[in-house]
């Protein structure tokens, strides 16, 4: 491990990601080859280390937030998701998503016209160009436009523009709430995103927690997207170095009929395999059945 480099979340060669608020009562660690970069940015604490088994990782305020081993799981299901759910999505609006990830996988789609990426924090798509190629490829495709600003006020100019401006699938890969990324959980952000997408639109969002992390934490941000949208549905994928090893996205459509969880277009087998390495149609549908213990918490909301 490197001698010049330190950070706090770091000793004895072992990475430490701990929240007695977030997920009180138990850690995540991760063993440390080398730092690579550590910097307080304007908006947050960034760090980039090369560990032992799952490559680099980029750390945002002491949460994982990618590592080179498992990030395909996350991008593919945030990205895909909406993108099959929808019948022709051409625009695409990426919230976030600074490690050009989602973008990787949103140009994978034939249909996709425009990807557009608005990130507040430029340091990261540097840090990710720099130390996370294969995900910041994404960044290089000719079809994808960024936009460094804040994400809310982007969306509040959007909110007001002619439909021909607005989005067919909106993509919020924000970090945790715990810092610049919290407005993002608010019901005021909902009420945004609604009204930049087009009538058929969709829009994902990851929800921070699982189902075995402060699940009313979800019951709460879902109650809160259904007083906006008429269609909420939580979906989830696995990530190891996610806290607990899980994700919940949740997706919501402008359309009182749709069935997200039913993927709207589907690839050959052989297509898919080519193009993922987690998703596929299968998958689609299956990854929105909810364990018994979260159906009655999430789905019955007398609960």
């Amino acid at each position: 491990m490197s001698s010049q480099l330190t950070h706090v979340t770091i000793q004895d060669g072992w990475f430490r990601e701990v929240s007695e608020g977030s997920f009180p009562g138990q850690a995540m660690r991760l063993r440390v080859k080398q730092i690579l970069h550590v910097e307080q940015s304007p908006f947050q604490d960034i760090l980039v280390f090369e560990s032992t088994d799952y490559g680099n990782v980029l750390v945002l305020d002491g949460i994982v937030q990618v590592s080179e081993r498992d990030e395909f799981s996350y991008q593919e299901m945030i990205s895909h998701l909406p993108l099959f759910a929808h019948s022709n999505p051409k625009r695409v609006l990426v919230i976030g998503g600074g490690d050009g990830g989602v973008l990787r996988e949103v140009v994978k789609h034939d249909s996709v016209e425009e990807a557009t990426l608005v990130e507040i924090d430029e340091g990261v798509i540097h840090l990710s160009k720099k130390y996370l190629p294969h995900m910041a490829k994404g960044f290089d495709h000719p079809k994808v436009n960024v936009v460094i600003t804040d994400g809310f006020e982007f969306l509040n100019k959007l909110s007001q523009a002619p439909t021909s401006e607005k989005y067919d699938v909106i993509i919020t890969d924000s970090s945790d709430p715990d810092g610049p990324a919290e407005m993002f959980f608010q019901q005021r952000y909902f009420k945004l995103l609604h009204d930049a997408i087009k009538e058929d639109g969709i829009i994902i969002t990851q929800a921070s927690e699982n189902v075995w992390l402060k699940i009313q934490n979800l019951k709460t941000l879902m109650h809160d997207a259904r007083q906006i949208f008429p269609v909420v549905e939580l979906s989830s994928c696995t990530c190891p170095t996610y806290t607990s090893g899980q994700l919940a996205l949740m997706i919501c459509s402008k359309k009182a009929d749709d069935d997200v969880k039913v993927p709207k277009r589907v690839l050959s087998k052989m297509k898919e395999r080519e193009l993922f390495r987690y998703y596929n149609s299968r998958l689609h549908e299956a990854s929105f059945i909810l364990p018994t213990f979260a159906e009655k918490i999430l789905v019955d909301e007398s609960v």
